[in-house]
């Protein structure tokens, strides 16, 4: 299945469908994010541990960066990015931490395909958000 289409299928799933609903439910919850945070980066931790070392690592660290980005926004640290930005990634969060989505995680080699066309979509479209973020993070955006 190629890369476009898989995306194309895991965001019109229902695993996709639920995960958008219950990060719209995330609204004004800071210790929910948070927990939902500590969830992400544990199994972040696991996947880059057991998983093929390139794809694992590099979904790790691209969950990473999205974590660290939810918790300088939940924390009022970071507040440049839009609301709808923050919306998008904990629906890629719920959906990467979710025991049922499109392709089961346990499945060998394919397992996380669908969570890496994710994260690698919400990569891409938000694209500029991130780079300032990470801008911020090193201390070279100076201006909000």
């Amino acid at each position: 299945m190629e890369n476009k289409e898989l995306l194309s299928r895991v965001l019109k799933s229902v695993f996709f469908k639920t995960a958008s609903k219950k990060a719209g439910k995330y609204a004004g919850a800071g210790l929910a994010i948070l927990e939902l945070l500590r969830e992400t980066l544990t199994k972040a931790k696991e996947v880059a541990q057991k998983e093929n070392k390139g794809i694992g690592q590099v979904l790790a660290d691209r969950i990473t960066t999205l974590s660290r980005m939810v918790k300088a926004y939940v924390s009022g640290q970071y507040r440049i990015v839009p609301w709808s930005s923050i919306l998008k990634i904990l629906t890629v969060l719920i959906y990467f931490i979710s025991p049922f989505d499109f392709i089961p995680d346990f499945l060998p080699i394919i397992g996380l395909s669908d969570d890496l066309a994710l994260v690698m979509w919400v990569f891409t479209s938000l694209r500029t958000d991130i780079e300032n973020f990470i801008a911020w993070e090193k201390g070279e955006l100076l201006s909000e």
